[in-house]
C-alpha cells in the first residue's frame, strides 16, 4: 500500500462483526469469559483493549514494526521503554532533547539507577565516545526540539548495533508519512501522538513499536504491570485523526516552506532553524533519510524582550505549548517547553531566550506571514 491508503487501511479497518466503516469504541473494564483462563481475547482492559489494539496494529503497519503499544502520553511511553532497563545500566540521549525527556531521565529514573548521557548525536564520534561498559541503549530525537538538528539513523543504528546498543528513535516531529526508524535500522520508535498523529489538539497519547518479538513481549510486560495505557475514546480519536494525517503533513510543509522563505529575508531574524534550509547542517541527512522536512521551525529575535514583543501580538499564532495541530502555535522554548532544562545548560545548547518555536499550521499562509510580519515590526 502506498502512504496514504495504509494511512486509512493499515491496521483493523472497520469492524468486522457488524460492518462498522469506523472502529467502534469498546468503553468496557473486563470481558466475560467462557471459563477461567478461557476467553475471547480480552480479559481487563489494562492488559488489552480491542480499541486500543485497533490503533496499536494501525501504528505497527504504519512504522513497519512487529507490535505496537498505546499509552497515556508521551512521556509515559518514554518512561515504559525506559523500564526496559534496569538500575546502573546507562543510556547515551541526544543532547537537544524535549525538555520533558531531559527531566525524567535527571530527576525521576536516575533516583532508581538509571544512568544518561546527553551528547551531540548528530557526531558518531561524540557518540561512540560517550559509549560505556555499561552502555545499553542508544536514544535519538530526530529531529530535534526546539533547534531541529538531525541525526543520522542509519549509521547511528549500526554505530549502536555493533556495540551491542539498542537504537530508540523519537519520531515525533516527522511522523511515519515523512520517516521510518525501524527501516533504517532502529529497534524502537516512539512518538508523543499528542502532536501530529493526533493532529488536533483534543487528546494526550504516547505511542511506540518495535522490531522484535522479545522486545514486544518485555514491552507489554511493562505496560501491564505499570499501567499506564491509553483508554478506548482516545484511541479512536488518534485512529479518526491519523487518517489525515498525510494530507496535514503535506500541508503544514508547504506552509512552513513559505514561512521560513519569509523569515530568511527578516531583519528582525537573526537565525532559523528548519531542515529544510540548504545552509542547515544537516539538510542532507534529511533529505536522505525522510520523504519530507517537518512542519516545525525555530527562529531566534536576540532577546528575550523581542520574543515577548512578537508573541504578544500575533493573531493566527497561539501562544500555547504542544505542537502539531491544525491551528498554528507558537512558544519560547526557554520559558516554556524546556524550561525544565538548567539555564546554563540551555545556553550550551543554543537554546537562548530570544529563540521562538512555531509549529506552523494548515490555515492560509498569507494570513500566518501576515500575522508574523506585523508582530516581527
Amino acid at each position: 500500500m502506498k502512504r496514504k491508503t495504509k494511512l486509512i487501511h493499515g491496521g483493523i479497518p472497520g469492524d468486522q462483526t457488524t460492518g462498522a466503516v469506523s472502529f467502534p469504541i469498546y468503553q468496557v473494564s473486563t470481558y466475560k469469559q467462557q471459563d477461567v483462563g478461557v476467553h475471547k481475547g480480552y480479559e481487563y482492559s489494562r492488559t488489552g483493549n480491542p480499541t486500543r489494539f485497533a490503533l496499536e496494529e494501525l501504528i505497527k503497519d504504519l512504522e513497519e514494526g512487529k507490535r505496537g503499544f498505546a499509552f497515556g502520553s508521551g512521556m509515559a511511553a518514554i518512561t515504559a521503554v525506559m523500564m526496559l532497563f534496569s538500575s546502573g545500566d546507562h543510556i547515551i540521549l541526544t543532547d537537544d532533547v524535549y525538555g520533558g525527556t531531559y527531566r525524567v531521565m535527571n530527576k525521576v529514573l536516575n533516583r532508581i539507577g538509571i544512568e544518561s548521557t546527553f551528547v551531540d548525536t548528530t557526531d558518531l564520534d561524540v557518540i561512540k565516545a560517550a559509549i560505556q561498559p555499561n552502555t545499553k541503549a542508544l536514544y535519538i530525537e530526530t529531529p530535534t526540539n526546539p533547534l531541529l538538528k538531525v541525526t543520522d539513523i542509519k549509521a547511528s543504528a549500526q554505530l549502536a548495533k555493533e556495540h551491542d546498543l539498542l537504537t530508540i528513535v523519537d519520531n515525533t516531529f516527522s511522523t511515519p508519512y515523512w520517516q521510518t526508524p525501524l527501516a533504517l535500522g532502529a529497534d524502537i520508535v516512539l512518538h508523543s501522538a499528542t502532536k501530529y498523529l493526533g493532529g488536533h489538539s483534543d487528546v494526550v497519547a504516547g505511542l511506540v513499536v518495535v522490531n522484535d518479538d522479545q522486545l514486544a513481549d518485555d514491552l507489554h510486560f511493562v505496560q501491564n504491570s505499570t499501567g499506564g495505557i491509553l483508554g478506548p475514546q482516545d484511541s479512536w480519536l488518534l485512529i479518526r485523526g491519523i487518517k489525515t494525517l498525510g494530507l496535514r503533513m503535506e500541508a503544514h510543509e508547504a506552509n512552513t516552506k513559505k514561512i521560513v522563505e519569509f523569515l530568511s529575508e527578516n531583519e528582525s531574524v537573526k537565525k532559523i532553524y528548519y531542515p529544510g534550509l540548504e545552509t542547515h547542517p544537516q539538510h542532507a541527512i534529511a533529505k536522505q533519510q525522510a520523504e519530507g522536512f517537518g512542519g516545525m521551525v525555530s527562529f531566534d529575535v536576540g532577546s528575550a524582550e523581542k520574543a515577548a514583543e512578537v508573541l504578544g501580538r500575533v493573531k493566527y499564532f497561539t501562544l500555547a505549548e504542544s505542537l502539531g495541530a491544525v491551528e498554528s502555535l507558537i512558544s519560547v522554548p526557554a520559558k516554556m517547553t524546556h524550561a525544565s532544562i538548567p539555564a546554563e545548560r540551555r545556553a550550551e545548547l543554543g537554546i537562548t531566550d530570544g529563540l521562538i518555536r512555531i509549529s506552523v499550521g494548515i490555515e492560509d499562509v498569507e494570513d500566518l506571514i501576515e500575522d508574523l510580519k506585523q508582530a516581527l515590526e
